[in-house]
């Protein structure tokens, strides 16, 4: 009988770790939409204190060094930028967790005829500290999209 009561006591269900995806989705979407506004304001309380950004190929620095150096002077110059095909995944382990986001963006300048339209992807890793999320790494990268395959 005490094998048996050992037995059910070690099937017993361990608590499982919380699942905060749709609160790491947010953090993604409310930076994705500061872009697509062309508005960084308050954008830095979504990036932990020490963050990295990475883009195409180029360390940037941290956010602060993104937003001075980068991204921030390209947005003032910007009429029009938009995402469409956004899709995210996200990986949760304890405080970390790394999501993958795919989407394809179309950027608007006042002084070019065409649109700018790009395929691209992100990797963040984010972590939970004091209960909120903040993105302590970004990676994006981009490319002209391959175009439409024709049938014979």
């Amino acid at each position: 009988m005490a094998l048996l009561l050992a037995g059910a006591a070690m099937a017993t269900p361990t608590p499982m770790p919380s699942d905060d995806t749709a609160a790491i989705k947010a953090v993604l979407a409310a930076y994705k939409t500061a872009l697509e506004r062309r508005d960084l304001t308050g954008v830095e309380a979504l990036f932990a204190q020490r963050n990295e950004v990475i883009e195409s190929g180029k360390v940037e620095g941290s956010y602060a060094d993104y937003v001075t150096h980068h991204i921030g002077p390209e947005l003032r110059h910007i009429q029009r930028f938009a995402f469409e095909d956004y899709a995210v995944t996200v990986e949760q382990e304890g405080d970390i967790a790394w999501a993958t986001e795919t989407y394809r963006y179309t950027i608007v300048l006042p002084d070019r005829a065409d649109p700018i339209v790009r395929q691209g992807a992100a990797t963040s890793v984010l972590q939970r500290k004091d209960g909120v999320w903040r993105i302590r790494a970004l990676h994006s990268s981009s490319r002209a999209p391959k175009p439409a395959a024709t049938t014979p």
